[in-house]
């Protein structure tokens, strides 16, 4: 199929000298979407021989990482989907050895090897543990992609520093490589590469490759398909009879893959739904439009129309939302209109707004939401300028619940502000407008399509973005920190109108946070210094998660009860100099008093 990944593999695996075969090795091809969204999978264990069990590992270690990696989310990154998996299965494996007769010899229980390979859109990723090898063919030569986590005591003896299993807490080495049609990349266990030279399996693979491809130049891509797998099934048993016949006395494993075809940036699944949908219609009320009637316009700005509509199926209330006509022709923008629906759909959370109920097929580009019987924050602001403490914290906290979906999966919502949060009439907080979301998983496929970092509302971004980095978990937390310090300053911003003027790390250094007790000394000092952390212009100085902050909020911390009160020239610098020249005034009268020949 034009413009998706495609492979050609080859695998072969013996018991060779040995009774069983303790060698395991898997791989996955899913179709679309995952192929997009996941990639192709490859995954190869050894079992060490010292352990009677651990051929059961390894078909743990390569069964689960295959299986267990398509069931994440899309939203994750590669590298969390398959640390996520690969932890797992470690700890499994490692209470199977505790729970039997040799928790006091691990060598002896289930343990194993593990290399796999994940190719997503146009990378790489390799994640290794013990002395499996992942290799790069180039021309004729393997260039060895993974180093050996083995100790040599000496010349003949050695033993493994890391493995599956060994140990509660798994170390594995990770990379990412770009990748090119027609690269090649060899798994192999050591009872392989330890027998057969480097450049001799170079050969091999090559010899294979090329008189598949030159058996008939004008075969079909089925065609060619079919003899690439051949030929590399063929390589790969070659080579495995090869390191027999040079007296390998372990077992043996080899995989071959081939990258026939890669995705085009116009794959990209928002692209492809930008070049099928056109603009809607203009919509106006009592009007049927895709099986809802319109009852009104609820919202206007130059980005989008929000118009408050009936399912004519189920009569529930929901809310439509199409992009502005100005910019149907920014590509940047309604990818990210569609963006905004790919994530709601993956979230479910009270205080996250949620997609219609009812999924038909768009006959153009617009979303379907939940109806929200409620204003947005920034009018309940309006309404209520002075908001208790109590009432501040409840707030910030629903929000915080809501974000805290959107960082279990990857994902940052960068333009998180008081236009951006509805209450409704029970008071529940809910998330609203996702268009501007970062997704880690998304971020991995390639796109023709450019974004700029910085896209929500200037005075609640986080300094970083005006740095050009594209934000953390951490941005969103100082975001909340700036609407917690909003409310309980009577619509103030903790840095004034600083932030978004200072555009260098030297300027963002400079920025002096001013205290919420100038104005209200009855707010604690420790729930100010709590939102001054949240809100701390280097993102490594603020809070981690979310959690601690609202504990914070709600809980004195003790290291804050501890700080001394900072000096007045930080506090109040207007004021500070004040006394300055007032002390400075009164010395000159003073002296003009005393020494009238001064006069």
């Amino acid at each position: 199929m034009p413009n998706t990944l495609n492979i050609s593999t080859g695998q072969y695996s013996d018991k060779g000298h040995k009774e069983i075969n303790q060698d395991f090795h898997g791989l996955v091809v899913p179709k679309e979407p995952q192929l997009s969204a996941k990639g192709v999978a490859i995954a190869l264990a050894d079992g060490i021989s010292s352990s009677q069990v651990s051929q059961i590992a390894s078909q743990a270690a390569v069964t689960g990482f295959l299986e267990d990696y398509y069931s994440t989310t899309e939203a994750w990154s590669v590298k969390t989907s398959a640390e996520r998996v690969l932890r797992a299965t470690n700890s499994w494996l490692h209470a199977q050895t505790q729970q039997s007769q040799h928790r006091y010899d691990k060598d002896r229980g289930y343990v194993c090897t593990l290399s796999a390979l994940i190719i997503k859109s146009t990378t790489a990723h390799l994640f290794h543990i013990g002395d499996t090898r992942i290799y790069r063919l180039i021309d004729n030569t393997l260039e060895q992609l993974t180093e050996d986590h083995r100790i040599w005591v000496s010349q003949d003896k050695s033993y493994l520093s890391q493995a599956m299993g060994i140990d509660p807490q798994l170390h594995f080495d990770y990379k990412t490589l770009p990748v090119e049609q027609g690269d090649v990349f060899v798994l192999a266990t050591d009872g392989v590469y330890e027998h057969i030279e480097a450049k001799a399996i170079a050969q091999v693979i090559n010899a294979a490759i090329n008189q598949a491809i030159q058996e008939d130049p004008n075969q079909s891509r089925h065609h060619l398909a079919q003899n690439l797998d051949q030929a590399l099934n063929s390589a790969a048993k070659q080579l495995v009879e090869e390191a027999y016949a040079q007296g390998s006395t372990d077992n043996l494993t080899i995989q071959i893959v081939r990258v026939d075809g890669l995705p085009t940036p116009e794959a990209n699944e928002f692209y492809q739904q930008l070049e099928a949908l056109p603009p809607p219609p203009t919509l106006e009320p009592r009007m049927v439009f895709d099986g809802y009637q319109i009852i009104r316009a609820v919202h206007d700005s130059h980005r989008s129309h929000v118009y408050l509509a009936v399912d004519t199926e189920t009569d529930e209330r929901v809310i439509i939302k199409t992009p502005a006509v100005a910019l149907k022709d920014d590509q940047a923008y309604l990818e990210s209109f569609l963006m905004a629906d790919w994530v709601a759909r993956r979230i479910n959370n009270a205080h996250v707004l949620k997609p219609a109920t009812h999924d038909r097929k768009r006959s153009a580009l617009y979303v379907v939401t939940e109806y929200v019987d409620g204003q947005t924050l920034a009018q309940w602001l309006i309404d209520n300028p002075k908001p208790d403490l109590e009432t501040v914290r409840g707030i910030i906290e629903q929000i915080a619940k809501g974000l805290r979906a959107f960082h279990r999966l990857e994902m940052v919502h960068r333009d998180l502000k008081p236009g951006n949060v509805m209450i409704d009439t029970t008071g529940t907080a809910k998330i609203i407008d996702f268009g501007t979301t970062s997704v880690a998983g998304l971020m991995e496929i390639i796109s023709p399509i450019a974004h700029a970092h910085l896209q929500g509302e200037i005075q609640y971004a986080a300094p970083e973005y005006f740095l050009g980095e594209a934000g953390t978990a951490r941005s969103d937390i100082f975001s909340l920190g700036v609407i917690a310090y909003e409310m309980l300053s009577g619509g103030k911003l903790p840095y004034g109108a600083q932030v978004p003027r200072s555009i260098t790390r030297s300027a963002q250094k400079r920025l002096k946070y001013i205290s919420l007790r100038i104005e209200n000394r009855a707010i604690p000092l420790w729930i100010d210094e709590a939102i001054r952390k949240a809100v701390h212009p280097t993102p490594y100085e603020r809070y981690e998660v979310l959690s601690e902050f609202i504990h914070d909020l709600h809980h004195p911390n003790q290291s804050f009860l501890n700080k001394t009160q900072p000096p007045l020239m930080e506090r109040n610098p207007v004021l500070f100099w004040k006394g300055v020249s007032l002390i400075l005034a009164v010395i000159v009268i003073v002296l003009l008093a005393t020494h009238p020949g001064l006069r």
